[in-house]
C-alpha cells in the first residue's frame, strides 16, 4: 500500500498529539497517587490495634467518617481551584540557628506588626494618609495548605507596616543575611515590594513610620513602566559633616522582567560580608555582586583632588585644532548669489490643463447652519471642496514650471581648514586637594537597625509577602527557604502545563510562532522523507510495444501502393529490352544465375531479421488478452508491409 505525502504529515501530527495526551494523563495519574498518599494517615500497627478492639474500631470509624467529610470538603475546594493538583505536607518552618527576626504569618494574625497611623509628607491630603489595607491570607494560585502570607490589598494607596526585631543587629564581625518571598499575584504595573531595615534610634516609633523614617538598608524589587529594578541601597554617614548619604548598588546582571510577570513566588536574598563584599540572589541564584567601596553610586569615599573652582581659562588660550586657511582666496567664478533651485526650462505644460478653473470651489451642497449669527460669526462661506472639473484634467489653476536643482549653485564660499599652529589643547582647571575628602575603609559598619518595615505605593493590589528572616548565617537562611519557599516552588512546578500546552499558549499570544513551529518540525521531517523514502523499483515498470498511429499506417500503405505502380511501369520497358537481347544466351544465363543468388541472399537476410523480431517479442512481458486483441490487426498489417518490402528488394 502506498501513502501520499499528506498521509505522512497527518500521521506525524496525530502521533505528536497522542504523546502529549499520554504525558498529561501520566501527570494527572501521578497527582492522583500523591493525593491518595497524602490522605492516608494510619500505618499497619495502628490498623491491627483497631481491629483488636471493637470499641476503638467504632470510634475509629466515626473518626474516619469525619475525616472523610473533611477530605470531601477539601476535594470540593480543590475542584474550585484548578491550579492545585495535589497536596503536600506543610509544617511551619522553624529557624535552625540564631536569628534576629523570623516571620511566617501562619498563625493568621498581625499581632507582631504595627500599621502606620501617620500622614505622608509632601502629598495631597486625599492620598497622604497611610490607609492601605493589609491582610493575612493564602496564595491565590499554587497554594500550599496551611501556609499564609502578608498581602497588600489596596491599589493606588500608601501602605506602611513594621515589626520590631528580636534584637538589634549591630554591624561588627558577622555577615548580614536578609531574605523574604514576594509574589505579584496580579502582575505589577507600577509599584515596589522592597523592605526597609529601620535604624536603631531613640525616636523610632512604628506608629509614625513614613517615607522619611531613617533606615539603614533598603532591599527588594521595584518596577515602574518598563524599568525593572532590584534595589540595594544603604545609608552611609559622612564622618566629617555627619550627613547621611544614600549609596545605590549597580544594576543586576540579568533580565528581571520574568520575576515580575510570571505570577510565581520568588525568593530574594541579600548577603553583606564584613570584608565589604555583597551579593544579591533571586531564587537562590546570584544576580549581582560587588564591593561597597567600588561598586556603589555615588562612591562611598570622595576623590582626593577636585578641580580648583577659582581657576579660569586664560584669554589667549587657543583650543581650536583646525583654523581656516588665511592664504586661501575665493575663485573668480564662484557665485554666492546663485539660487539652489531654478525652474525647469525643458518643462512643458500638459495638454488639457485648465488655467481658468480653480483647484477648489465652494461646496454646492453645503447649507448655512440655522444657529449661524452673522453679527457674531461673520459672513458665512461654504466650505471648499475639490473642483469636479479637475478630476479628468491633468490640473487646474495657473500652471507653473517645476523646480529643479541649480547646476551652478555652490553656496557660500568658505576657506579650507588647516592645522592650527597655535593649538594648545583643551583647557582644564588645575587640581586642588578636596577639602571634603575622607576615607572610610569599612563601610560595612553601618548604623545598627532594630525594625523591619514595608512602606509602599502600588497601582496593583494583592502583592504577597512571606517568610521574612534576618540572620548572620547563610546556611540558616537556606534551610529556612527549603522548608518554606521550596514547597511553593514544588507545587508551582507540578502545576505548570506541559511543554505542548506551553507552546500552544505562546502561539495564541504570538501567532507568528506557528511559522517557527512548522519550520522546526516540518523541515527535518521533509528532508528525511525526501532522502530516506524508498524509490520505486525498476521491476514495477512494464515495457510493451508501442503501436504506430493509424494515420501513419495509412500513409505508409499509400506510399507502398505508389511504389508498386512505379515498379510495374519500370517492368514493361525492361521486358522489351530482354526480348531484344535474346541472342546473347551466355550473358543472359550468367545474369539470371547472379540474380537468383542475390535473391537467395536477400531472402536469408529477411528470414534472419524475422527470427530476431520473434526473439524480441518473446522477451517482452506477457500482455493481457485485451492488448492481444488490439494487436491482432497490427500483426496483419505488419506482415503485409514486410511482404511489400521483400518484393521491392527483389526488384532492386
Amino acid at each position: 500500500m502506498k501513502l501520499g505525502g499528506g498521509w505522512v504529515w497527518r500521521l506525524l501530527f496525530l502521533s505528536s498529539l497522542a504523546m502529549a495526551a499520554l504525558a498529561s494523563s501520566d501527570d494527572h495519574s501521578e497527582a492522583e497517587v500523591l493525593d491518595g498518599d497524602g490522605d492516608v494517615g494510619l500505618d499497619e500497627e495502628e490498623l491491627q490495634v483497631l481491629m483488636a478492639d471493637d470499641d476503638e474500631e467504632e470510634e475509629a470509624m466515626v473518626m474516619d467518617e469525619e475525616q472523610f467529610d473533611e477530605d470531601k470538603d477539601r476535594a470540593e475546594q480543590s475542584e474550585t481551584d484548578a491550579n492545585v493538583t495535589f497536596q503536600v505536607t506543610y509544617k511551619t518552618p522553624v529557624p535552625t540557628g540564631d536569628v534576629y527576626f523570623a516571620e511566617t504569618f501562619d498563625d493568621g494574625s498581625l499581632d507582631r506588626w504595627q500599621p502606620s497611623k501617620t500622614m505622608k509628607e509632601d502629598a495631597d491630603d486625599d492620598i497622604a494618609k497611610y490607609d492601605g489595607k493589609w491582610m493575612v491570607e493564602p496564595l491565590k494560585e499554587n497554594k500550599v495548605p496551611g501556609d499564609q502570607g502578608l498581602v497588600l490589598k489596596s491599589r493606588a494607596k500608601h501602605h506602611a507596616i513594621a515589626a520590631m526585631l528580636d534584637k538589634p543587629f549591630v554591624f561588627q564581625d558577622e555577615p548580614l543575611v536578609v531574605q523574604y518571598e514576594v509574589n505579584f499575584q496580579d502582575g505589577i504595573d507600577c509599584g515596589g515590594a522592597y523592605i526597609k531595615l529601620l535604624s536603631d534610634s531613640g525616636s523610632l516609633s512604628l506608629e509614625q513610620f513614613h517615607d522619611r523614617t531613617p533606615y539603614t538598608i533598603m532591599f527588594g524589587p521595584d518596577k515602574c513602566g518598563e524599568d525593572y529594578k532590584l534595589h540595594f541601597i544603604f545609608r552611609h554617614k559622612n564622618p566629617l559633616n555627619k550627613d547621611m548619604e544614600e549609596k545605590h548598588a549597580k544594576r543586576a546582571d540579568v533580565d528581571l522582567k520574568k520575576f515580575y510577570t510570571d505570577k510565581k513566588t520568588h525568593l530574594y536574598t541579600l548577603v553583606l560580608n564584613p570584608d565589604n563584599s555583597y551579593e544579591m540572589f533571586i531564587d537562590q541564584s546570584s544576580v549581582s555582586r560587588g564591593n561597597l567601596l567600588y561598586d556603589m553610586v555615588p562612591p562611598v569615599n570622595p576623590p582626593k583632588e577636585i578641580d580648583d573652582p577659582n581657576d579660569s581659562k586664560p584669554d589667549d588660550w587657543d583650543e581650536r585644532a583646525k583654523i581656516p586657511d588665511p592664504e586661501a582666496v575665493k575663485p573668480d567664478d564662484w557665485d554666492e548669489d546663485a539660487p539652489a533651485k531654478i525652474e525647469d526650462p525643458d518643462a512643458v505644460k500638459p495638454e488639457g490643463w485648465l488655467d481658468d478653473e480653480p483647484e477648489f470651489v465652494p461646496d454646492p451642497n453645503a447649507e448655512k447652519p440655522e444657529d449661524w449669527d452673522e453679527e457674531m460669526d461673520g459672513e458665512w462661506e461654504a466650505p471648499q471642496v475639490p473642483n469636479p472639473a479637475c478630476e479628468t484634467a491633468p490640473g487646474c489653476g495657473e500652471w507653473k514650471r517645476p523646480m529643479i536643482n541649480n547646476p551652478q549653485y555652490k553656496g557660500k564660499w568658505k576657506a579650507p581648514l588647516i592645522d592650527n599652529p597655535n593649538y594648545q589643547g583643551v583647557w582644564k582647571p588645575r587640581k586642588m586637594r578636596n577639602p571634603e575628602y575622607f576615607e572610610d575603609l569599612q563601610p560595612f559598619r553601618m548604623t545598627p537597625f532594630k525594625a523591619l518595615g514595608l512602606e509602599l505605593w502600588s497601582m496593583t493590589s494583592d502583592i504577597y509577602f512571606d517568610n521574612f528572616i534576618i540572620t548572620s548565617h547563610k546556611e540558616v537562611a537556606d534551610r529556612w527557604a527549603s522548608d518554606s519557599w521550596g514547597l511553593k516552588k514544588l507545587v508551582a512546578s507540578a502545576n505548570e502545563p506541559g511543554i505542548f500546552a506551553q507552546l500552544m499558549m505562546a502561539a495564541e499570544e504570538r501567532p507568528w510562532l506557528w511559522i517557527i513551529y512548522i519550520l522546526t518540525v516540518g523541515l527535518p521531517v521533509g528532508l528525511a522523507v525526501l532522502f530516506c523514502w524508498p524509490k520505486k523499483p525498476v521491476d514495477d515498470y512494464v515495457y510493451r510495444r508501442v503501436d504506430l498511429p493509424q494515420a501513419q499506417i495509412e500513409e505508409e500503405e499509400g506510399e507502398e501502393g505508389e511504389a508498386d505502380e512505379e515498379d510495374k511501369e519500370a517492368e514493361e520497358p525492361a521486358a522489351a529490352q530482354d526480348k531484344g537481347e535474346m541472342g546473347d544466351n551466355d550473358a543472359q544465363g550468367d545474369y539470371q544465375e547472379g540474380g537468383d543468388n542475390e535473391e537467395e541472399e536477400m531472402e536469408e537476410e529477411e528470414e534472419e531479421e524475422d527470427d530476431e523480431e520473434e526473439s524480441e517479442e518473446n522477451k517482452t512481458p506477457e500482455r493481457t488478452l485485451e492488448d492481444e486483441q488490439k494487436d491482432g490487426g497490427d500483426v496483419a498489417e505488419e506482415s503485409h508491409k514486410q511482404a511489400v518490402r521483400k518484393r521491392r528488394v527483389r526488384k532492386d
